[in-house]
């Protein structure tokens, strides 16, 4: 088992800048690749970035490119979201989850999941 643990999550002004922090323990997380996802309220979850279990490869969906950077220390068992520019439209609970899989980008390739910490960007 594995168990994801988000926070870095809040209340931003548009253009503000956030950090999200996982924290993972259980088996060898740094083996797995990791992935954040986001969710508003009356939408599908959806995926934001996803990093290897090296970090040396990292995926970002169209609309955080160049905006956002995932990151992570195999060290400390965290992955680290970096969130700058914020959007309104960034405003949803975020996801941090692990993966078997080298890299993934879709919600079914994922086998852990943590509880999600809300980010609010006011506009």
């Amino acid at each position: 088992q594995v168990q994801l643990v988000e926070s870095g999550g809040g209340l931003v002004q548009a253009g503000g800048s956030l950090r999200l922090s996982c924290a993972a323990s259980g088996r060898t997380v740094s083996r797995y690749a990791m992935g954040w996802f986001r969710q508003a309220p009356g939408k599908e979850r959806e995926f934001v970035a996803a990093i290897n279990w090296s970090g040396h490869s990292t995926y970002y969906a169209d609309s955080v490119k160049g905006r956002f950077t995932i990151s992570r220390d195999n060290a400390k068992n965290t992955v680290y979201l970096q969130m700058n520019s914020l959007k309104h439209e960034d405003t949803a609970n975020y996801y941090c989850a692990a993966t078997n899989q080298f890299v993934a980008v879709s919600v079914r390739e994922y086998d852990y999941w943590g509880q999600g910490t809300q980010v609010t960007v006011s506009s």
